[in-house]
């Protein structure tokens, strides 16, 4: 065997050549053995040409590239993870539980594309299996992988490119010098959990849950070197963007994602009707558990790119795809106690206390029984056994009890006339199985609606939590919303484990958060009935607070999925009082911005406009402004239906395609002219 330091070119130019056939080789063999599970030649071998490699790199670290193999061994531990704004939205499905909600899935995409494409249209399906692990956002540039970030609020996420970089699935470079951003999902083996298990028990450790746990909780190691010892995998599935035309249906793009080096799922099948897919998922619920990685569903897209387009997204995830989930897992425990939460909106809901137990790979000891008319249908008692069922990140749900079990000294939950966090008297809705508390303005539901109103779904004030919101309560310093836009640092500073910078902090947070959408400022209000979809479909049917605070219950009621209830709850609240006061106060206090709703009249009215390239003369978010003032509504992928391209300098591939369908285009000159 020759020394190592006969394995190093004498040149620079041999060392290059020699770089260039290592890092094919090596490459090559990865893609056999982590994407397409083959192998040519032996572990021990391949080992060689990376030693081999390493010490080239080692003599000429000029020579050292972005994706060279050795660029998968781990540096020094990060301090924390930065942030990364998704440069495409990242949505997630809504999700199916049986046969019935699919047919009624199928039933939307057939109407809504017939009204869309104005002509009965067939549109075929793919099946994906849908894999339990975590969401991954890879972007490339000229094929080399640049950065890997977690899915976060869909909006940004955590950069975690040098944990991805350790899995050698994922590749540094693809067989094409291709740009663009791809998703994925992260997972763990069962096989590598349970050798990952063996090691932890041996040095008397509690075992890892569950595979799907335990690959969020490596993708959140600052030290690579974790991620790359517990060996975790990632399957791509979806192309976000590209620098040149995505493929016409999902098929094809399934398949153009297996050229370009990437891992895919094999068990994808396009189905010609609803019925296929309902086949493909019932045959899977039978043959996932043989699969070494965790399957809790099919997803279901649109074949057809043209009728994805089409129809389009909801304010949460896409009209043209949804995830089929297989039937929940379902374990028994005993009920130990019934206890009353009180919400935010004063509704008091039952909650059981359970003997802990662990179902769907997590530990529960609590599970919502909705409310009196469930328990009376359940017949559910403390000291029962019951059937508890639990699917994915939903709260689990008492399915039945176990009737056989009881003894005789199970006791029936009566409802109590008076409720400690109520301070007072509960009353049950008027045509509702709910109870809610008779005083409105309860300690309990000001602490709830104030910390809802703090959250990310409503004002987001950084470094504002239930703690802060407790101790500010405590000393009196807040009473009414509004409040907190009045406060100083020195009020603050008067609060425990609070000092200057800190309190300086907590200032300026509620200084950044006087901006908000008029959707978020409705979902803030805790108003009974309306959460975050709901304020957002008011937001864009009114546009603006003024006319959500003059409209009436007819108004509302001719909202798309706005029903009576919900209505009646928004009129009556707008019309208290208290809350015209509450609204007068907060206005003088902040700014609502990017309000929803299109002009009635203007120069883009009825026409969807796709903004690309960099405008000098006002920033994007300005432009959607003026475009949505007249009318128009911003779209982010262009299709033979688009109004208008406005391009800038510097403009990507949504140019291009423009250009290819004949869709009008407006340089900023025209744009501007068309402004004024």
């Amino acid at each position: 065997m020759r020394g190592d330091n006969e394995l190093i070119p004498k040149t620079k130019q041999a060392a290059q050549e020699r770089l260039v056939s290592l890092r094919k080789t090596i490459e090559h063999h990865r893609y056999l053995y982590h994407v397409l599970d083959k192998s040519e030649i032996s572990p021990e071998a391949l080992d060689a040409l990376k030693h081999e490699l390493v010490l080239i790199e080692a003599a000429y670290p000029e020579l050292i590239t972005p994706d060279s193999p050795s660029q998968r061994v781990a540096g020094k531990p990060l301090k924390g993870f930065k942030k990364i704004k998704h440069s495409v939205p990242q949505w997630s499905f809504n999700d199916a539980f049986n046969v019935e909600e699919m047919r009624e899935f199928d039933t939307r995409v057939n109407n809504m594309l017939e009204k869309e494409m104005r002509r009965a249209v067939r549109p075929t399906y793919v099946c994906e299996l849908k894999i339990d692990g975590l969401k991954v956002v890879l972007t490339y540039e000229k094929g080399i992988l640049k950065t890997a970030a977690t899915r976060g609020d869909g909006v940004i996420g955590e950069d975690v490119t040098a944990n991805v970089k350790m899995i050698e699935s994922v590749p540094l470079s693809l067989h094409e010098k291709v740009s663009g951003v791809f998703e994925g999902e992260v997972w763990m083996a069962k096989s590598t959990l349970d050798r990952l298990n063996k090691k932890e028990i041996k040095a008397g450790r509690p075992a890892f849950a569950n595979p799907r746990n335990l690959a969020a909780g490596t993708m959140r190691q600052l030290d690579a070197a974790v991620v790359k010892e517990r060996g975790l995998d990632v399957f791509v599935y979806d192309i976000s963007a590209l620098d040149r035309e995505i493929p016409k249906t999902q098929i094809e793009e399934l398949r153009m994602l297996q050229r370009l080096g990437f891992k895919v799922n094999a068990h994808f099948e396009e189905c010609k009707t609803i019925d296929d897919v309902i086949s493909f998922w019932q045959r899977w619920q039978k043959k996932a558990p043989k699969e070494d990685y965790w399957i809790d569903g099919v997803v279901i897209k649109v074949n057809e790119r043209a009728y994805q387009e089409a129809l389009g997204y909801t304010g949460k995830a896409p009209r043209f795809g949804i995830a089929f989930k297989f039937p929940a897992e379902q374990v028994t425990t005993v009920v130990e106690d019934i206890v009353l939460q009180v919400g935010r909106t004063g509704v008091v809901t039952p909650v059981a206390h359970l003997r802990p137990v662990s179902v769907a790979g997590s530990t529960v000891s609590r599970a919502t029984l909705h409310n009196e008319d469930e328990i009376a249908r359940l017949d559910v008692r403390i000291g029962d056994t019951v059937v508890l069922q639990k699917s994915g990140d939903v709260i689990p749900d008492i399915m039945s009890v176990v009737k056989e079990m009881r003894t005789g000294k199970e006791k029936k939950f009566v409802f109590p006339k008076f409720v400690e966090d109520c301070n007072g008297p509960i009353e049950r809705i008027t045509g509702q199985a709910a109870y809610r508390c008779v005083n409105k303005n309860t300690f309990a539901q000001k602490r709830r609606k104030f910390y809802y109103f703090v959250s990310k779904k409503g004002f987001d004030i950084d470094g504002c939590g239930p703690k802060v919101i407790d101790a500010l309560l405590d000393a009196d310093l807040i009473g009414n919303f509004d409040d907190l836009f009045t406060l100083t640092v020195g009020d603050i500073l008067t609060l425990p484990r609070f000092a200057e910078i800190s309190a300086n902090n907590l200032i300026e947070s509620i200084k950044k958060a006087r901006k908000i959408e008029l959707g978020k400022f409705i979902t803030s209000l805790s108003i009974e009935h309306v959460g975050e979809e709901t304020a957002e479909d008011i937001a864009q049917a009114f546009g603006t607070i003024e006319k959500v605070r003059r409209a009436t219950v007819d108004d509302f009621n001719a909202i798309s999925g706005v029903g009576p209830i919900v209505s009646g709850s928004l009129a009556v609240w707008f019309s208290d009082a208290n809350h015209k006061a509450l609204l007068e106060r907060l206005l003088a206090q902040v700014t609502i911005i990017n309000p929803s709703h299109k002009a009635a009249k203007g120069i883009f009215t009825d026409k969807t406009v796709v903004l690309t390239g960099t405008l000098s003369s006002m920033s994007r978010d300005d432009a959607k402004k003026e475009i949505r003032a007249r009318g128009g509504e911003i779209v982010e992928s262009v299709s033979i239906k688009t109004g208008f391209v406005v391009v800038g300098e510097n403009p990507g591939s949504k140019y291009d395609k423009a250009l290819s369908l004949g869709v009008k285009i407006l340089d900023e000159d025209a744009f501007l002219k068309m402004l004024r």
